[in-house]
């Protein structure tokens, strides 16, 4: 009964209300209230896989934010690639036969996340010359036929003068000319006139006429990306092989898409870089100025690629007196190097074979060029143009292949001035030996390695120094 009595008095007494509330908490929840403590910055990781041009893959764990030039840069480290700031990852629509140029500010997954489920979508990890070979030499890229100033700007520009009006916000030079459109619905082709300013791309009903009142819209580009045509008139039935197209964001299949074709690959070229510097702006430029922030002496509009860290550690040495000396005389240095590279084929003449004979390197001329990188064996004259376009009509762009046509010569495929040209390379036999020649005789060449070293070198006959090949690379 005691023990009852102390109980109902225990219940009896009120209360005290507690003047700090907030320092109460249960024993299995956190002193500080999850308001108090810092956020954690989770960053969502997921898997993308990435092909190259040979079609082998590469699974990748990436955080969500990644962009398209992080991802490249990460698979330079992973692969041990020199990085030369042109490479580029690639979406390519196979069914569709399309393919562009993902942005290096590009998100990588919120592309991904445009993809529809039927279609057979890829990335590639390939390289491309020409992504921002406008702002080094814009005037090959947009010729004086189809573009307009407006009417305070002067007629004569420099190559800054345009770059800086496309860059612009308030000015921004009018780009028009004829182009074959595909009739919505429909399997027949319109050419007609376009314009595209500003406010987005516009076609004429009345022949040539820009008033506004025969200028019907046509597109714009802020919910759309812009493709290039891979199989030309396969896909299609395109009037010529120079087609692009637009396809909206999210788009429920090929009626959607707004294609166009234009005569030339010029004009597809002047097309399709106009529309990239409207869309993207100073973005564009701050793409194309990142590698070299922060170092000086670089001209914001005129810069040449920085050598690798390797190359610039290295210097030129002379080891042929008793004492060493550094090269200090670039021509002397690249002298010295070609003689180097002379004497060590001459030192390599005699090779030996699987029973330890020695064989001239005259009989090894015919296949010791099949290891090297620019060398794509027998692939067609298509195969060849489809791979220099893939990796960007810069100048100096190329590969060496088997002639189809004459099984015993090679071709020469090289990119200039936006357009693609063939070389044949011959074989001739003097004296019992075996050389070959671009030039019918004049120069010879042992080997198509040295053949390709000289013109690397030396423009000799073509219409330019060889500069970048295309290669097939794997992941």
């Amino acid at each position: 009964n005691r023990r009852k009595k102390k109980d109902d008095s225990i219940v009896e007494i009120p209360s005290i209300p507690n003047p700090f509330p907030e320092l109460c908490c249960s024993p299995f929840t956190s002193v500080l209230s999850a308001s108090l403590l810092p956020k954690a910055t989770s960053r969502k990781k997921q898997v993308i896989k990435v092909y190259s041009e040979d079609d082998t893959s590469r699974a990748l764990e990436v955080p969500s934010d990644i962009t398209a030039r992080d991802l490249c840069q990460l698979l330079i480290l992973k692969n041990h690639y020199i990085d030369d700031h042109s490479w580029t990852l690639f979406e390519q629509l196979t069914h569709r036969g399309l393919g562009r140029a993902i942005e290096d500010h590009e998100l990588v997954i919120e592309v991904q996340s445009n993809w529809v489920m039927e279609e057979e979508t890829k990335l590639y990890f390939r390289k491309n010359y020409a992504k921002y070979e406008f702002f080094k030499n814009p005037l090959s890229f947009f010729p004086d036929q189809m573009m307009s100033f407006p009417s305070e700007t002067t007629a004569a520009l420099s190559h800054s003068g345009i770059l800086q009006m496309f860059l612009s916000s308030s000015t921004y030079p009018e780009i028009h000319g004829y182009l074959h459109a595909k009739e919505q619905g429909k399997k027949s082709w319109k050419k007609l006139y376009f314009l595209l300013r500003r406010s987005g791309l516009y076609f004429s009903t009345k022949g040539t006429s820009k008033e506004p009142r025969h200028l019907q819209f046509f597109c714009e580009f802020s919910n759309s990306d812009m493709y290039m045509s891979l199989t030309g008139k396969k896909f299609s039935g395109a009037p010529t092989n120079y087609g692009f197209c637009f396809k909206p964001n999210k788009s429920g299949g090929t009626r959607d898409l707004k294609q166009l074709c234009a005569d030339d690959e010029q004009s597809r070229t002047c097309w399709m870089t106009a529309i990239r510097l409207l869309k993207y702006g100073m973005q564009l430029y701050q793409n194309y100025m990142q590698p070299y922030q922060g170092r000086s002496g670089c001209s914001p509009l005129n810069i040449t690629p920085m050598r690798s860290i390797s190359e610039n550690s290295l210097v030129a040495m002379d080891f042929s007196g008793h004492r060493s000396r550094i090269i200090e005389n670039p021509t002397e240095a690249l002298s010295v190097a070609v003689e180097e590279g002379l004497t060590w084929r001459r030192r390599g003449c005699l090779r030996l074979n699987s029973h330890g004979s020695p064989i001239a390197m005259s009989n090894m001329g015919m296949s010791i060029h099949r290891s090297q990188s620019w060398f794509h064996h027998k692939i067609s004259r298509e195969e060849a143009q489809r791979l220099i376009l893939q990796h960007g009509l810069a100048d100096g762009v190329f590969l060496v292949r088997d002639s189809q046509s004459n099984p015993k010569t090679f071709v020469l495929s090289l990119s200039h001035g936006l357009k693609i040209k063939h070389f044949q390379i011959v074989p001739l036999e003097d004296d019992g030996k075996l050389f070959y020649t671009l030039d019918d005789g004049h120069t010879r060449f042992t080997d198509l390695i040295q053949l390709v070293e000289f013109y690397q070198l030396n423009k000799g006959v073509l219409p330019c120094k060889l500069k970048h090949y295309c290669a097939r690379i794997a992941l």
